[in-house]
């Protein structure tokens, strides 16, 4: 694939001047990064995917109350044009948070 492929004009690029978060204690939060999902099936809840465009990720679960701030990070893509946004969340500390890893049920060997 050549260079040339990757050469594209763009009409402007605009940059958001960081807001600092007038009531977040950074010593009683701690923040995760990853891709907001609404929950399937309960309201309250919110699921974020830590690497969404990799075959190998996981997600964290939070009770919507729990975060305390949200901050949007640049979005990512992939080589065939597929983006997605990404977010930093500040939860609560000593808040409960569901982390799901997928994996293969197969017998290990040595």
């Amino acid at each position: 694939m050549s260079i040339i492929n990757f050469l594209e004009l763009k009409e402007k690029l605009e940059i958001q001047k960081y807001v600092k978060p007038q009531t977040l204690d950074k010593k009683n939060h701690i923040f995760f990064s990853g891709s907001p999902r609404k929950h399937p099936y309960e309201q309250t809840r919110i699921i974020l995917i830590t690497d969404p465009l990799s075959e190998n990720t996981f997600f964290y679960e939070f009770n919507i109350e729990d975060v305390a701030f949200a901050e949007e990070l640049p979005s990512i893509s992939n080589l065939k044009g597929d983006s997605v946004s990404m977010v930093r969340i500040w939860v609560k500390k000593r808040s409960i948070g569901l982390q799901c890893t997928p994996f293969i049920v197969d017998t290990l060997t040595r």
